[in-house]
């Protein structure tokens, strides 16, 4: 199975799935030097890499993340909460080898605010989705999804907690797959 890096931006949660599913990681770094996940991740022996991208431009931090990634023999990125958009050029560097979860049924939903625009919309499911990252905003094909029912009464926190949950099994399971090939 290929060695990942994994990008969040937070407590990591699907970083946390990832790991303790047994996915080889090389690397979680985050734009956040003080992301709860970076603890987290360092209190289990992982390999950690922090910067925060201000004052320094984009292509020089984007610079500084891909090559911790190389430096720790990653061979692919597994995005798990990154609140960043990356570039072009980074995606064109790792191109067919960065993974997103992504929380609607895509191509349903892209960007932010996925909850509340699905409860609006009145669907009756909601989900994730997982998908190769391409220069396109949540356009990658799809490796994977899982459907989440939307109940009454449901606001956009409670579905998103549903769906974060679906996100946990799916990764993984999805993630193995892919590091395989």
């Amino acid at each position: 199975m290929k060695t990942v890096g994994i990008l969040i931006s937070g407590r990591g949660s699907n970083m946390m799935a990832l790991v303790e599913a047994g996915i080889p990681v090389g690397l979680v770094a985050s734009d956040k030097p003080d992301a709860p996940g970076l603890g987290w991740a360092r209190e289990r022996g992982l390999a950690t890499f922090a910067l925060s991208p201000r004052g320094i431009g984009k292509a020089a931090y984007e610079a500084e993340v891909d090559a911790a990634l190389r430096e720790a023999g990653c061979e692919l990125i597994a995005l798990a909460g990154y609140m960043r958009l990356l570039s072009d050029d980074f995606v064109a560097a790792w191109r067919g080898r960065i993974v997103n979860i992504h929380p609607s049924l895509l191509p349903k939903y892209k960007g932010l605010d996925t909850h509340a625009r699905a409860i609006a919309a009145g669907d009756a499911v909601a989900g994730c989705s997982v998908h190769v990252v391409t220069e396109e905003l949540d356009a990658g094909a799809l490796l994977g999804q899982a459907e989440v029912p939307i109940l009454a009464g449901d606001t956009p926190d409670t579905l998103a907690a549903r769906v974060l949950a679906a996100e946990h099994r799916l990764y993984p399971q999805v993630l193995k797959e892919f590091a395989s090939r």
